[in-house]
């Protein structure tokens, strides 16, 4: 059942008063008009709202449960304008992030520790996954933002930042190919040695494998995971080499855990790390205050063309 809102208004200030004359004086109308209104509440709940006495008027036992709807009703009202205005203040709300897991140490290390810290009110839920999961979520608007590896151009996604970030050979400070020449390995020598690699669908997998099938070669698989964990650890114990971005293992390189070598091959060299949400995706003010915020402070989308010693 609707009730016009302004009918209970009148309801409510005619008991809180006390009186028809009190609720009409408040609302600055005609008596009559306040009677007539409660009248045709009374016709459209089919009860009797008001009891008549002679100082005034006081609520029937279904004005009671009408009154206790109206007051209610009012500090929702209240808190729904709060929330929004709160929201607006960009203090509070929920932004989703769907990201490849190479992102997570740049994003969570400082990023979004100084976010956090100034929007304290705003939840963040953050899933990883492969590329094709991030494109999947982002266009259909399960998630707000995507951040992803390798992917070029897609009819629904708008790029918000795409930085080169080339693929690199990682491996342990005591594997062969970290005490030779520091030139960039070809993939003839990288065919030699086993591989950690994603599992296929993630972006950094398919780019080794569009550049192996154009060489006419098969990569030697030693390890498949959809852990970044396992790539860089098996990297670390000279167990197999591995091929991620730098801002991918950027502690473990500024540590000498790992080395990291240059790569011949346009598909490793033109790689691109990319900020992606839906064409037409309307944003709230707090996603793009963190959008820009991501742009401005991630390794991965403001250190373009790094260099080896980087």
């Amino acid at each position: 059942m609707e009730i016009p809102h302004q009918r209970l208004i009148y309801f409510q200030l005619t008991v809180e008063t006390g009186s028809i004359r009190g609720a009409a004086a408040r609302l600055d109308i005609a008596p009559s008009a306040v009677s007539r209104q409660i009248a045709l509440l009374e016709s459209a709940l089919d009860v009797t709202l008001l009891e008549r006495r002679r100082d005034g008027v006081c609520p029937t036992p279904e004005g009671e449960l009408l009154l206790d709807y109206c007051q209610r009703r009012t500090l929702l009202d209240r808190h729904f304008s709060d929330a929004l205005d709160a929201h607006q203040r960009l203090e509070t709300g929920q932004i989703t992030l769907h990201v490849g897991e190479g992102f997570v140490g740049d994003l969570i290390n400082q990023p979004l520790r100084d976010f956090t810290e100034s929007h304290r009110g705003v939840r963040l839920k953050i899933d990883t996954g492969s590329t094709r999961e991030i494109i999947e979520t982002v266009v259909n608007d399960e998630v707000d933002i995507g951040l992803m590896y390798h992917e070029q151009v897609h009819p629904h996604l708008r790029f918000w930042q795409s930085t080169r970030q080339p693929l690199v050979l990682l491996m342990s400070p005591s594997h062969p190919l970290a005490r030779e020449s520091r030139a960039p390995i070809a993939l003839d020598t990288l065919a030699e040695y086993p591989l950690a690699l994603w599992h296929s669908g993630h972006g950094v997998r398919e780019l080794v494998d569009l550049a192996f099938r154009e060489a006419n070669q098969r990569p030697l698989v030693g390890i498949q995971t959809g852990s970044l964990e396992v790539l860089k650890h098996s990297a670390r114990a000279a167990l197999c080499l591995t091929l991620l971005p730098r801002f991918a293992a950027a502690r473990e390189l500024e540590e000498g855990a790992l080395v990291a070598r240059d790569l011949v091959g346009k598909h490793f060299t033109q790689a691109n790390a990319h900020m992606v949400t839906r064409v037409g995706r309307r944003m709230p003010r707090v996603t793009l205050q963190l959008l820009r915020h991501l742009q401005r402070w991630m390794c991965a989308f403001r250190c373009d063309d790094v260099g080896p010693g980087s």
